[in-house]
C-alpha cells in the first residue's frame, strides 16, 4: 500500500503546484472567458487534491478513515484523469494528454494494489 498512498499524496500535491503555477503566469485565459465554469472547476481540481493527500497519508499511516477516504480520493482523480484531457486534446497539446493517460494507470495500479491488500 505504499506505491497507493505516495501515489496519491504526489499526485495531490502536483495538482495544487500545477494549478498555482498556472495561475501564476496567467495561463487561464478561462479567468476572462468562463469565470463561473473555471472556478468550479478548480473547486474540484482542489478538493481532490486535498482529498488524494488526506486519503494517502491515511493509508501510509495505516488508519482506519485513510482506508475509507482513499478509495473516495481515487475515485475522484479517475473522474478528473477522464475529463481533463479533452480540454488539452482539443488544443492538440498531446504530451498532456499522454501524461494523463499515465497517471490514468497508475492510478489504476495504485486502486488495485489498495484493494488487493485490503
Amino acid at each position: 500500500m505504499t506505491f497507493a498512498g505516495l501515489y496519491a499524496v504526489a499526485v495531490g500535491a502536483l495538482m495544487i503546484g500545477q494549478w498555482i503555477f498556472f495561475l501564476a503566469m496567467k495561463q487561464v485565459p478561462e479567468l476572462k472567458t468562463g469565470l463561473a465554469r473555471i472556478a468550479f472547476h478548480l473547486a474540484a481540481e482542489l478538493l481532490t487534491a486535498v482529498t488524494l493527500i488526506c486519503g494517502g497519508f491515511g493509508v501510509l499511516r495505516r488508519s482506519a478513515w485513510g482506508r475509507q477516504v482513499f478509495p473516495v480520493a481515487m475515485g475522484m482523480l479517475l473522474y478528473t484523469l477522464i475529463a481533463s484531457p479533452g480540454y488539452f486534446a482539443q488544443r492538440r497539446a498531446w504530451p498532456f494528454v499522454a501524461m494523463f493517460a499515465v497517471l490514468f494507470l497508475l492510478a489504476l495500479v495504485g486502486l488495485g494494489l489498495f484493494i488487493q491488500v485490503g
